[in-house]
């Protein structure tokens, strides 16, 4: 093709450089000899690459060897401070945001929460004062981030700008919001779907490592699912692929006008809500207390450890929706992998997966594994941080420019 030179000296450097980076990211420190046997250069070769990402600033060394016959060598590591992102996990209660170094690491986290109404104006304030907390806990300022992930649910739709899908989260849906963020923060923002945040950490990072054709299905305030397909986030013409609350589906009643209602036959079988009714369909003796999300996190916990009974018989109920919803994503879709993820998922455990997994045996032709999400602390922040970190990384340790 005219105007590229795959194998000029120049590229194949490039190549190499980030092939050594990516071994110091999974690895951890490495020696010049080390290096060159991963990547199969010459030492003569793998010292001029470290010197050249040394002089980059992109590696530096740490320590060397020992206990190990012969002279120590000389160790290297990524340069944690060559570049800095930040994540946000958006919900209607609290905005959460943590800054992390080029590695990986979490090195600052803030917490901000935003009860009742709010405008515009009011959530940019929140989304700065949620960053601006982040970056002091990590020692840094504003401008040493290179990128910015905000999750929320929902998705900006990309022909008009606005939220869809999320009329549960005040103030996010003024047109002119995505302008005024811009405005405020000067590096460069993305926006994501949270659940789909979440799968993204489970394929780098947990259940969904090494599958290119999964679904993750999120039970926590509400129902949502990601489709990653090929290796890839299918997001849909609007963003509104995975809003899976809003799927009819037997055994709920028929929801009209699902997106004011916010609310759908899926979510109305097996959301949160459904819990605590189950827990007095059945009889439950002491129902738990708290927020909506904490009683029915604290009832799944109880029926996952019930071999008998009134919380057996919510186990087996709530499995039985969550398999009514998901055979027919599985239907159209034929995942090899559907990871379960959420804090009622994770309340279930092993044993809700189990129930779930027969009862899709027994309403689907096709039969994917089901696992539990391992991702547990953030997982939608740790999404938007890997997914910040995977284009700053392509940015920032491209050497051939």
């Amino acid at each position: 093709m005219a105007g590229t030179t795959p194998g000029t000296p120049r590229v194949l450097r490039a190549m190499n450089d980030r092939a050594a980076l990516d071994l110091l990211l999974e690895h951890g420190p490495l020696s010049r000899t080390r290096i060159g046997k991963l990547t199969g250069l010459s030492k003569p070769t793998a010292s001029q690459l470290l010197a050249r990402l040394e002089a980059a600033g992109l590696v530096v060394a740490t320590g060397t060897t020992e206990g190990r016959p012969g002279p120590n060598a000389q160790l290297y590591t990524v340069n944690a401070r060559a570049a800095h992102v930040a994540g946000l996990d958006v919900t209607p209660q609290r905005i959460r945001a943590a800054v992390a170094d080029v590695t990986g690491k979490v090195v600052g986290e803030c917490e901000v929460r935003t009860p009742g109404r709010r405008g515009a104006e009011s959530v940019v304030r929140q989304v700065t004062d949620a960053l601006d907390g982040a970056v002091k806990a990590a020692a840094l300022v504003r401008a040493d981030l290179h990128r910015v992930v905000i999750g929320t649910p929902g998705a900006f739709d990309p022909g008009t700008g606005r939220l869809r899908y999320a009329s549960h989260l005040p103030g996010w849906h003024s047109p002119a919001l995505l302008d005024e963020l811009a405005a405020a923060l000067p590096m460069p923002v993305e926006y994501e779907n949270d659940v789909n945040l979440a799968a993204v950490a489970e394929q780098r990072l947990g259940a969904a490592r090494g599958h290119d054709d999964f679904v993750l299905l999120w039970n926590e305030g509400g129902l949502g699912a990601a489709l990653v397909m090929g290796g890839r986030l299918h997001r849909g013409f609007t963003g509104g692929a995975g809003e899976v609350g809003f799927l009819p589906v037997p055994g709920a009643p028929l929801v009209r006008h699902v997106t004011k209602a916010n609310s759908g036959g899926f979510q109305e079988l097996a959301g949160g809500q459904v819990v605590p009714r189950l827990a007095r369909e059945f009889a439950v003796p002491d129902i738990p207390g708290g927020t909506p999300i904490e009683v029915a996190v604290a009832l799944v916990a109880r029926a996952a450890e019930a071999d008998d009974g009134p919380y057996r018989q919510l186990l087996e109920t709530f499995a039985t929706g969550l398999a009514t919803g998901l055979a027919s994503l599985v239907a159209v879709l034929d995942p090899e992998l559907v990871v379960l993820s959420g804090a009622l998922i994770a309340a279930g455990g092993e044993p809700l997966r189990e129930l779930v997994q027969t009862e899709l045996g027994e309403l689907a032709a096709s039969r994917p594994r089901l696992v539990i999400g391992e991702v547990t602390r953030h997982p939608v922040l740790r999404g938007a941080l890997e997914s910040a970190l995977a284009t700053t990384r392509d940015e920032v340790f491209d050497t051939s420019r």
